[in-house]
């Protein structure tokens, strides 16, 4: 496994040198979330510091209702045993990076739309959870309008330049069953008449990497393996 993780974090060095970017939103396939038609399971947002990668990025605390920032190498964000060993990664624009370039490296900054509270599947336009790639996507939004210094105000810039999230179709039973099991997932965030029909509209990778290139905020994807 760490063999293939770093041989996996080489490969991604190189094609991203080979970008000629400063910053990429990458990610990887932690879950096997196929049945629901997704490839990816996480992102983070990757900068180049000098001749160094690293990747900022949101992180739940071992199942637990809360989370945290994490800054690291390309190689620690492949060691934790994914499904897949391929990344994916999108360049972003070039006024996209000149903003989230300087962000990326300021602690305080990254910290302005953190929310503790965690859930795996926090409805996109809520605040009262924040799942991993909302954290990054309503980041993105701060950098690219710096008035937007609460969640709410990142989600509606981030409505106005057309992100629409995953809907995942969930039965009562596997709704239950996730509530039940894990202290990082909860529903009660999402409006009634969306969570009672089984419709979970949450902030996946896939949707980001649509969104973004869409937008014109970011290239097509790279697949990387």
């Amino acid at each position: 496994a760490v063999q293939k993780g770093l041989a996996l974090a080489e490969q991604t060095v190189k094609r991203l040198n080979d970008t000629g970017a400063k910053v990429v939103v990458l990610a990887r396939a932690g879950q096997d979330l196929s049945q629901y038609g997704l490839r990816y399971s996480h992102l983070g947002l990757a900068y180049r510091d000098g001749g160094t990668w690293r990747v900022v990025h949101k992180l739940n605390q071992c199942g637990t209702d809360r989370s945290a920032l994490y800054r690291q190498g390309i190689g620690d964000f492949f060691m934790d045993a994914p499904f897949e060993y391929e990344a994916g990664a999108v360049v972003l624009s070039p006024q996209v990076q000149d903003r989230l370039w300087p962000m990326l490296q300021d602690g305080q900054v990254l910290r302005t739309l953190h929310t503790r509270a965690y859930s795996m599947v926090a409805y996109a336009w809520a605040q009262q959870y924040q799942q991993s790639n909302q954290w990054a996507i309503e980041t993105l939004a701060l950098a690219m309008e710096p008035q937007a210094s609460r969640r709410d105000q990142a989600q509606a810039w981030l409505r106005f330049k057309g992100y629409e999230p995953t809907e995942l179709h969930l039965s009562t039973l596997s709704r239950l069953g996730a509530r039940l099991a894990s202290a990082n997932v909860t529903f009660d965030d999402h409006p009634a008449q969306l969570r009672f029909s089984g419709r979970i509209r949450t902030v996946t990778v896939d949707s980001v990497f649509a969104w973004l290139n869409r937008s014109g905020l970011g290239e097509s994807p790279l697949l990387i393996h």
